[in-house]
């Protein structure tokens, strides 16, 4: 089966194809680390590593750029107004951003680069920008001239020429800006008092370099010119993506083949602000007992084209769900069938599995059409419990269905990942002391040691196996 991406560039899909034999070089705008990410920035995030997830699925190496953009407006400000240096005020909230990755088992990206650690590079291409005519300077700071790229604008499908001009055809009035149109945008920021002691001293001058020009720089200093995919919200279409593209291709080369872009998250049906009271970080959410794993599930349960409506009550609804995959994972894990332990895995589970593993895959490269391929998942799990219920599945078949559900879940990150669902030790202690109990006939402890248990979340089932814990 062929992936294919919608391609924004083109708006259509098309069959992706890397320009290097089974690896995949690709860009991800990351976090400005000024503060805690919300749930928006995170459903980016959770898009990013679906694709990467399954790209990695079908066989492809990975070589995955995320910037972390820790200089500008409000970096510096935050900086100031917490009496720390930009690195420290920086360092606090790149922390935080990896802890909440961490939390929704997000994969980190093979190089995670700093805006700071890479200004070189950047003057270098504002450098080459203005040697070519496509930057100019307006006291002290440099400026690409969008009328000089005659390409401008086709990502975010704008007229150049349109965009040059007002309703009465006469071109902008720029007459209260610095910058030639009103319309060009900062490569290279002068030095300011705002800025305080943020600055670098080049060629371009004393400055510090603009948004835009940070993920051009790195995004081709770590992946060549031109790589696969560039992904980020559709918010960054114009300006930034718009931006990049020019200041990446003025000088002659294509930039990126693929441009993916994933929709806004609403809040309970509403453009998330904090006036409206729907406005969410992770750390919100876990604050208020959420399961990390139900926010994964909820941020990637929704195309990522199509608009998400986060609300806390499908949150709330989520466990139940992911417990039927646990339970799934763990019946399996137990299950003894009617045949010997030599018997091969019957006709009936291999087919179901390959059905399975067919259905997933085809939805997945249909634009990674997640709620197809979820439903299939759920279709082989219904299928292969009703096997289970009649004793018709060997320890084989199960070893089959279990490794085709790890398979799916390396796409998923639903079941398994980072040690969150690790039963703890002391939870652990007090079943082995219900166990002891059990045996002693004291039933009475054990069920004051149960009704512990579930004031710790956890519940206890009695099975010919031995006990089986689940979280609540």
């Amino acid at each position: 089966m062929t992936l294919m991406l919608f391609n924004t560039l083109t708006r259509r899909k098309e069959a992706f194809c890397p320009l290097r034999v089974n690896e995949v070089r690709m860009y991800s705008c990351g976090p400005t680390v000024y503060n805690y990410v919300h749930i928006g920035n995170l459903r980016a995030y959770i898009f990013v590593d679906q694709l990467r997830r399954y790209l990695s699925y079908k066989g492809h190496r990975l070589l995955h750029a995320m910037n972390i953009t820790d200089v500008d407006d409000k970096t510096i400000r935050g900086a100031r107004a917490a009496g720390v240096s930009l690195e420290e005020f920086t360092d606090f909230y790149l922390s935080a951003f990896l802890e909440d990755m961490d939390a929704l088992n997000i994969e980190r990206s093979e190089i995670m680069p700093r805006a700071t650690e890479n200004i070189p590079e950047m003057i270098s291409l504002v450098a080459g920008l203005r040697d070519r005519g496509f930057a100019y300077e307006k006291n002290g700071t440099w400026y690409f001239r969008i009328s000089s790229f005659p390409e401008y604008g086709r990502l975010a499908l704008l007229d150049l020429q349109e965009l040059l001009r007002n309703a009465d055809g006469r071109l902008s009035d720029s007459d209260e800006y610095d910058k030639d149109d009103a319309r060009d945008f900062a490569l290279w920021k002068a030095a300011s008092e705002e800025d305080g002691d943020v600055f670098w001293d080049t060629e371009l001058g004393r400055g510090r370099p603009g948004w835009h020009i940070e993920c051009s720089a790195m995004s081709t200093k770590f992946l060549g010119q031109p790589f696969d995919i560039h992904t980020g919200g559709v918010d960054l279409i114009f300006p930034h993506h718009t931006n990049e593209i020019a200041q990446s291709e003025a000088c002659g080369a294509r930039f990126v083949n693929f441009w993916l872009h994933n929709e806004h998250l609403l809040v309970n049906g509403q453009k998330m602000s904090k006036s409206l009271g729907n406005f969410f970080t992770l750390r919100d959410l876990l604050a208020k007992g959420y399961d990390p794993a139900a926010i994964r599930y909820q941020l990637l349960s929704v195309h990522y084209r199509q608009q998400l409506n986060f609300t806390e009550g499908a949150l709330l609804r989520i466990p139940a769900t992911l417990q039927r995959f646990r339970d799934f994972m763990t019946r399996l894990e137990e299950m003894r069938g009617a045949g010997s332990d030599d018997e091969p895995a019957g006709g009936q589970i291999s087919g179901l599995a390959a059905a399975a593993a067919a259905r997933f895959e085809a939805s997945m490269d249909d634009d990674l059409n997640i709620s197809a391929a979820l439903a299939a998942v759920f279709t082989f799990m219904r299928e292969v419990n009703r096997h289970m219920d009649r004793g018709t599945v060997t320890p084989a078949d199960a070893d089959a269905a279990r490794s085709l559900m790890k398979r799916f879940d390396r796409v998923l990150g639903i079941v398994e990942g980072n040690g969150r669902d690790k039963i703890p030790d002391r939870v652990m202690e007090l079943v082995e002391a219900r166990v002891e109990a059990r045996k002693k006939k004291d039933f009475s402890s054990a069920d004051r040691i149960r009704d512990v248990l579930h004031d710790m979340g956890f519940t206890v089932e009695d099975t010919p196996e031995g006990p089986r814990v689940k979280k609540i």
